[in-house]
């Protein structure tokens, strides 16, 4: 069963400080609001998450090839440097829509643990590039028994 509410247009009338939140939050926040467009570097999607002893990056790198890829860590910094090359243009194009880009991308990611990158494992597959990177022993965690006395 449904309640009926009487409408109140100030109710639904935003404050100004909301409004005024709102508009920093967009101006600050979202990427592309002073019209910088969205960058190769932007459409690098990656996911991190972690085991017990990895953290585990994957980034969608479509069209490259693996040879094509630097991967650096520096301290608790990944940075993944590639580029989306063009195609070869043999004739002028009228597009009618455009969506892919091109050019280079920079991608640098914080790390929340320390790693040993020394250990650290990289492979790419139809354009997933997979890094497994083991977790430093200074950030794994570690058990403490509790004896009661």
């Amino acid at each position: 069963m449904a309640d009926i509410v009487r409408w109140e247009p100030a109710r639904e009338m935003l404050s100004l400080r909301e409004a005024m939140n709102r508009m920093f939050e967009d101006a600050f926040l979202r990427p592309g609001w002073f019209g910088v467009s969205d960058t190769a570097a932007n459409l690098v999607a990656v996911d991190l998450y972690e085991t017990n002893d990895h953290l585990v990056v994957k980034a969608s790198v479509p069209g490259i090839k693996a040879e094509d890829i630097d991967v650096k860590v520096t301290g608790d910094l990944l940075t993944i440097k590639g580029e989306f090359k063009s195609e070869e243009k043999t004739e002028k194009r009228n597009y009618l829509h455009q969506e892919r880009r091109y050019g280079s991308f920079c991608r640098q990611i914080s790390l929340p643990t320390g790693v040993d990158s020394s250990k650290a494992k990289a492979t790419f597959e139809n354009g997933v590039l997979t890094l497994e990177l083991p977790k430093a022993e200074l950030a794994k965690a570690k058990s403490i028994k509790v004896v009661a006395k």
